[in-house]
């Protein structure tokens, strides 16, 4: 079966797209935010290749072809932005605060939950992009000497658990203001968040897509100054 499978150049990008379709339709279905695609999809893939003894090489020879698409996507992301260009140019103190206010809480967060439960500096700086893009994030912790691989694993899971909370959190917090909403899903649940922000209205959408770029680089800028917290 194995052989049989990697026989097909593009079994990784097939899965994965089968595995985020059936995430879509249960989300259709039960309406619940539990059921979010992409989590789906990742259970959806890693019971694939758990079952038929699939290496992850093997996945990804295919399921590169999808990351091929990934700076594309991130770069469409200008596109609501620019239509909502004369909002931003209104609010750009606020939108400046909001997104260097959410930078530090999620650097200063995970330096105090370093400290509570003792890690070192390597598990350190692999936690700390957790809230920015994965492409920024590699880069970021491959620099500071943090385990690239698991920063990657930590982005993912940041972003699935802030899109699958998102609403809840804005209702418990009475957070009303489109803006606003925006700023906290982008700065601190990257792209994932963002596809959220984009569900709830054009304006988060919009500010959540500035918060992504804005906080990618205010958070490598500042990361190294962090670094040093924990020898």
């Amino acid at each position: 079966m194995k052989e049989f499978l990697t026989d097909s150049v593009f079994f990784g990008a097939l899965i994965s797209l089968a595995a985020y379709e059936l995430g879509l339709l249960l989300r259709k279905k039960f309406r619940m935010a539990i059921f979010n695609p992409l989590l789906i999809a990742v259970i959806c893939v890693m019971g694939i290749l758990l079952i038929l003894d699939v290496d992850y090489e093997y996945y990804n020879e295919g399921g590169k072809y999808l990351s091929y698409l990934l700076t594309p996507a991130t770069v469409s992301l200008a596109v609501p932005l620019y239509e909502q260009l004369e909002l931003l140019k209104k609010n750009i103190r606020a939108v400046a605060a909001g997104i260097a206010s959410g930078v530090l809480a999620s650097l200063v967060g995970v330096l105090v939950l370093s400290v509570l439960f003792h890690l070192d500096h390597e598990q350190y700086v692999t936690l700390l992009p957790k809230s920015i893009t994965t492409a920024i994030g590699m880069g970021v912790a491959e620099e500071l000497g943090g385990v690239v691989t698991i920063t990657v694993a930590v982005i993912v899971i940041t972003g699935i658990l802030g899109n699958v909370i998102a609403e809840v959190t804005c209702k418990i917090f009475k957070i009303q203001d489109p803006i606003a909403r925006g700023l906290a899903l982008g700065t601190s649940a990257h792209a994932i968040g963002t596809a959220k922000a984009m569900e709830m209205g054009k304006v988060e959408g919009a500010m959540s897509s500035l918060a992504i770029a804005v906080a990618g680089l205010l958070t490598a800028a500042i990361v190294p100054l962090f670094s040093g917290f924990i020898a």
